[in-house]
């Protein structure tokens, strides 16, 4: 096992709030749906309990206001409360007015439930490409202190490509932003995802388990896993949709959870902003922490 620490992060949001069933699920309807989040978030919770991993939990605003005991739960047991937005909407399908109102909407409701300040934000599906970074401005006016949203990847639906592959500051003006990227391996010179989703559930297990270490190793970098609640949950209901929707949502929900066991055996994890040095009190992770975020100082894109 490496003694680097690595991030381990949860996007808290219900099976029919995915960004793929936007066609088939309306946001008017959701409350309609059988909710499953509360009792996924649970059973994740139970994982980390007994692996002592403190993980970040990216909740969806609707899902505070719905259940503002499951986000006080979160915070009460160590873990960091952070922001996934509010009603799940693509943020480079808003106007900057719009993606506002909801980072503002969801930072209040959430702090309110969780009793903390949030400091970061994911966007939904890692929706702030090349066109939209002027999201990046809307939240550094709205309080938050990192973003988690730019995966540096090609993708049909996300991804900056040329973006750093590891925490820096990006400039934004006589303003900044720290940047915590999707995790990713360099194989000549294409970056391949290799930290959590559906990445984690559609291939074997054995590519995550190469893909941490070697940049554990190689980059002696932290990686920044996540997953889904639903994703551990083979029994959701199942919601119409095209084949490559299925194939992306459905495949390996069964062994998702097995999976994660072995992962926390074999893998270092904490908070994203315990990584950043962002918390305080980090214990015997602190010295690690603290160095990752002087060397991310150290790096700044314009």
């Amino acid at each position: 096992m490496s003694g680097i620490v690595n991030a381990m992060s949860v996007d808290v949001e219900d099976y029919f709030q995915v960004s793929a069933f936007e066609g088939a699920v309306s946001r008017e309807d959701w409350n309609t749906y059988e909710s499953r989040v509360v009792r996924n978030t649970h059973k994740l919770l139970e994982v980390f309990h007994a692996s002592g991993v403190r993980s970040t939990f990216f909740v969806l605003g609707w899902v505070a206001k719905r259940f503002p005991s499951l986000v006080s739960e979160i915070a009460k047991a160590g873990h960091e409360v952070a922001s996934h937005g509010f009603h799940h909407q693509l943020a480079y399908g808003l106007t900057a007015h719009q993606f506002r109102q909801d980072v503002r909407a969801a930072k209040a409701v959430i702090e309110d439930a969780g009793g903390r300040v949030v400091t970061g934000y994911r966007a939904p599906s890692f929706s702030i490409i090349n066109s939209n970074l002027w999201a990046l401005d809307v939240l550094i006016d709205e309080g938050y202190v990192y973003d988690a949203s730019i995966f540096p990847i090609h993708h049909d639906r996300y991804g900056i490509p040329d973006a750093a592959r590891h925490p820096t500051r990006i400039a934004r003006g006589a303003r900044s932003i720290l940047e915590v990227p999707g995790s990713t391996v360099r194989v000549g010179r294409t970056n391949l995802p290799v930290a959590g989703g559906g990445y984690f559930r559609l291939l074997p297990y054995g590519w995550t388990k190469w893909g941490i270490a070697r940049v554990n190793r190689v980059d002696r970098e932290p990686v920044v896993f996540y997953l889904h609640p639903w994703e551990i949950d083979p029994q959701q209901p199942r919601l119409p949709s095209g084949r490559l929707t299925r194939i992306r949502h459905y495949t390996g929900l069964a062994s998702t959870l097995q999976r994660l066991h072995r992962l926390v055996k074999d893998f270092r994890f904490d908070s994203i902003d315990a990584m950043l040095g962002l918390r305080p009190g980090l214990g015997r992770h602190q010295a690690e922490a603290h160095a990752i975020a002087r060397r991310e100082l150290l790096h700044v894109v314009k």
